[in-house]
């Protein structure tokens, strides 16, 4: 069956809102995307029903239990998680990374070694740089080519030693939008005997997730760049989460995953978090005919990662055709499957932040800066001039609304 597009426009009425008369096109979904109604009717009817804290005797707690379960259990779906057990919720990945970093950080011992990317947001950086300098480990970087937007896995063979403890990537870059190979990252680093630490935030959206064949020992990801809410979420793996010491009160769980949640954590957010996942398998039931459960969450991923493909092939072909545009990112046509739609240009004369001040005048919503990606920005030179545009269309995007990015850029530039 084929992608319908016109189904899934359906599904989120913010796209349907309209400022003076001009529709919004949202292409700042790196930083968050909207929510399909379904998400918004969770959330609500788990305020209006479900308001408790867990663990009472009466119906709205039980009703509370049952909700954070069946995100837990969605969550392991998605992932592909060997139990719910090993998910863990929070504010959001950042924080979740900060609060383990903790707990992780017990482990190791000074003179210990990890290993961080140039490629990589700072949440997946900076928290491990602070837990280095308190505990007096040495941090060493695994560079990318800012030719080719990608890592020689040659240098990481170079830089592990029996010292190595943990090594630091992610899936996707929220900047270049590449594609990591973490499989081959976690079973290098495994056979040094270090743990790896997998920032998923820009690939579970647009890639199929499977922890167990990735081989990673931890996986966060954040529910607002997959049509849920502002939440965070991390797998663990069970035998390295008993490992672990948990920063918590006395009273809070003494066992994962409660004990690394701290406080009374948000019920209706994780009834939002059930309803994305839910989101993913009514297309793969729809439209790609699955069963469901994850065999149709495989058949969504799937379906959306061709049709994304499609948008970002537009877009970089239709930005490579302005003057003075550099895409910052893999750009070739035939190596998609190594890229997320995530698409971040530079001009030769213009500044991003005017840029991205004059679309928002047209009401087309883009990023500009470092996003975050400091050590990105920095590598690809950009980070002293301003970072980059950056341009990230999802499956409810269209071409009509890239061609309209592209007109209006040309507008801009040529004024």
């Amino acid at each position: 069956m084929p992608f319908d597009l016109d189904a899934v426009r359906a599904q989120f009425p913010a796209l349907a809102i309209k400022d003076n008369g001009r529709r919004r096109i949202y292409f700042d979904n790196p930083a968050g995307t909207q929510v399909p109604a379904s998400v918004a009717k969770a959330m609500s009817d788990c305020l209006l029903e479900a308001n408790a804290n867990q663990g009472g005797y009466f119906a709205s707690s039980i009703a509370a239990d049952k909700i954070v379960e069946s995100a837990r259990e969605a969550m392991a779906d998605l992932v592909n998680a060997p139990s719910s057990s090993e998910i863990i919720f929070g504010q959001n990945m950042t924080t979740i990374t900060l609060h383990l970093s903790r707990s992780i950080g017990r482990l190791f011992d000074a003179g210990d070694e990890i290993i961080l990317s140039r490629m990589d947001h700072d949440a997946n950086v900076w928290p491990w740089v602070l837990m280095a300098r308190d505990l007096n480990l040495e941090v060493k970087w695994l560079p990318f080519s800012p030719d080719t937007f990608e890592f020689d896995l040659n240098e990481l063979d170079n830089l592990l030693t029996e010292r190595t403890r943990l090594v630091c990537v992610g899936g996707a870059s929220n900047l270049t939008g590449t594609i990591n190979d973490v499989s081959s990252i976690c079973a290098k680093a495994r056979a040094a005997g270090a743990l790896t630490f997998i920032d998923g935030v820009q690939s579970v959206p647009h890639v199929m997730t499977d922890v167990q064949a990735i081989g990673c020992d931890f996986l966060a990801c954040s529910p607002y760049k997959f049509f849920g809410p502002h939440q965070g979420v991390l797998w663990g793996r069970r035998e390295v989460l008993e490992q672990l010491e948990p920063y918590k009160v006395r009273p809070a769980p003494a066992e994962a995953p409660g004990c690394f949640e701290t406080g009374t954590q948000s019920h209706e957010g994780f009834a939002g978090i059930k309803a994305a996942v839910d989101y993913f398998e009514w297309i793969g039931t729809t439209m790609a005919g699955a069963p469901g459960g994850r065999e149709a969450l495989r058949a969504a991923m799937g379906l959306l990662f061709d049709y994304e493909k499609t948008l970002a092939t537009h877009l970089i072909e239709g930005l490579t055709a302005i003057d003075g545009i550099t895409v910052q990112g893999i750009s070739a046509a035939d190596a998609m499957d190594r890229r997320v739609p995530t698409v971040a240009f530079t001009h030769a004369t213009a500044e991003p932040a005017p840029i991205a001040e004059s679309l928002a005048q047209q009401n087309i919503f883009v990023w500009s800066g470092h996003n975050y990606a400091i050590e990105v920005a920095k590598t690809l030179g950009i980070y002293e001039s301003g970072g980059a545009v950056r341009v990230g269309p999802v499956h409810y995007n269209s071409t009509e609304e890239i061609d309209e990015l592209l007109a209006a850029l040309q507008q801009i530039l040529s004024a």
